[in-house]
């Protein structure tokens, strides 16, 4: 029979192996779950800057409208025919404005992919820490493992008992 402390001294080396994996397992998920969260929020900021890209070339635009209407109103009210000067003032609005506009693009598309790039980071770092949450798991119970085994042979709980002299093979074969 198995002394009632050795059993607790092993089992407690045990037990706190398998609570020791218990809590990094559990840290593992809620890391991963963390990265999970603040990769959707870098997605959902990319979502909001693209939007404002979007307010900032329709606000472009509509500016540009009016420039243009009051360049035109100008031209006319002069009596002068919208050629030459006239016209090339038009003309460079126009291009100044799609030239503008497709700064506002490129800046946008830029901002996305940084957005995304950084969410991307957020899931990797997020996986590297759970996996190294689940090694030190994998650790902490090979540690109880083994600790309650050195202390279980420390304490005696292994030592084999010398067999029954009724037992041995000497005495079954008749060699006596």
């Amino acid at each position: 029979m198995v002394d009632p402390l050795t059993a607790i001294a092993v089992g407690g080396q045990v037990l706190g192996g398998v609570m020791g994996a218990k809590g990094s397992n559990n840290a593992a998920r809620i890391s991963q779950q963390v990265a999970e969260y603040n990769a959707q929020a870098a997605e959902n900021e990319a979502d909001v800057l693209s939007r404002a890209k979007s307010d900032q070339e329709a606000s472009l635009r509509y500016q540009s409208n009016r420039l243009l209407a009051t360049q035109r109103v100008a031209t006319a009210k002069s009596g002068i025919t919208m050629s030459g000067s006239p016209l090339q003032a038009i003309a460079d609005t126009y291009f100044n404005t799609e030239k503008d506009a497709a700064r506002i693009q490129y800046a946008s598309s830029i901002e996305q992919v940084q957005k995304q790039n950084e969410a991307n980071l957020i899931r990797l770092q997020g996986r590297a820490q759970a996996q190294a949450f689940r090694s030190q798991a994998q650790q902490s119970l090979l540690s109880g493992f083994t600790g309650g085994a050195s202390t279980g042979q420390q304490l005696g709980l292994f030592d084999r008992t010398p067999t029954p002299s009724y037992l041995q093979i000497s005495d079954i074969s008749g060699d006596n």
